[in-house]
């Protein structure tokens, strides 16, 4: 994996729909001025929300508080996704941009102009698409690299055989691989061979983990905090989650919480960067950004990591 401190990532799905303007910009501001660095989007975010049926809303909000903060591109990375967007309104999966070349060229050109900038510190595939041919693909991502419009390339949801063979691919055709993995990663996990209920996610896995770790590339996990359902009564576990290794998993969390002075959430994020994870944090208030930043200082030992191993 790459040797650069994991950092707590800020998830922007929600902002400019679910989260309003104000608010954004407040949590935006406040996730730079403790440090933060990172900002996850993607050109779809958040369609299923939007009365417009398309994505870009988050993109467009960050664009918005760039110009509204003269000197904040230099404070911030971004990283967005190509893929996923409906080119038809309200018509997902059918019409979703995919892959080819012109796809991905044309995302990324819409995505610079929502934001109002002139290059992407880090451009996803946010999942496989089957249908276009892998090699044209990784001449795209490679092209953009390539003209300084990217400048890292990374696979979403991805299956770590199609990862290396694009990495394959890229150096015969002697363009930039992808150098980063995002999959859905968290401390408790579901039950095994269990389909999730959301639509396109990729659970990480332990040939993923190896594949970073021989290859030197970057990890970010989502869904860190399984939508606020390690602390909220309200955003109970997913059914999936129904298993003795959570309730084994989850007591012993509570007792390294306890021992630490830390929330649960907490203790989950330093788990996960311990593991050279960047963990994405999604919050919809500036306290909630907050208690994740201050998971930087809570130091998890060896002996806390076997135990969570032991509880599974």
């Amino acid at each position: 994996m790459n040797t650069t401190a994991p950092q707590i990532v800020l998830g922007t799905m929600e902002f400019g729909t679910r989260v309003d303007p104000d608010r954004a910009f407040a949590i935006l501001d406040s996730f730079v001025a403790n440090g933060g660095v990172w900002l996850d989007t993607a050109n779809c975010y958040s369609f299923w929300a939007d009365p417009s049926g398309v994505g870009g809303a988050s993109e467009r909000l960050i664009g918005a508080w760039l110009r509204a903060r003269p000197g904040a591109r230099e404070s911030v990375r971004i990283a967005t996704k190509v893929r996923q967007n409906p080119l038809v309104p309200h018509s997902w999966p059918a019409s979703a941009e995919g892959l080819s070349a012109r796809a991905v060229h044309a995302g990324v050109e819409e995505s610079l102009e929502r934001l109002g900038v002139d290059h992407l510190d880090l451009l996803w595939a946010h999942a496989e698409d089957r249908t276009v041919p892998l090699e044209e693909s990784v001449g795209a991502f490679g092209e953009l690299v390539a003209k300084g419009v990217a400048l890292r390339i990374g696979a979403a949801n991805h299956a770590a055989w199609r990862v290396e063979r694009a990495r394959s691919l890229a150096r015969e055709q002697g363009v930039e691989p992808w150098t980063a993995l995002q999959l859905r990663h968290s401390l408790i996990q579901p039950r095994p061979l269990t389909p999730l209920a959301e639509a396109g996610h990729r659970m990480l896995a332990a040939e993923d983990l190896d594949l970073a770790r021989a290859e030197g590339l970057a990890v970010w996990s989502y869904s860190s905090l399984i939508w606020g359902s390690y602390e909220r009564a309200d955003k109970p576990l997913p059914q999936t989650y129904d298993h003795p290794g959570t309730a084994r998993v989850l007591a012993v969390l509570d007792d390294i919480a306890g021992e630490l002075s830390a929330t649960r959430n907490q203790v989950v994020l330093a788990w996960l960067m311990r593991q050279g994870i960047d963990p994405i944090v999604g919050v919809s208030r500036v306290e909630q950004i907050e208690q994740a930043l201050a998971a930087r200082r809570v130091q998890l030992t060896d002996e806390h990591v076997a135990r969570f191993a032991e509880a599974r």
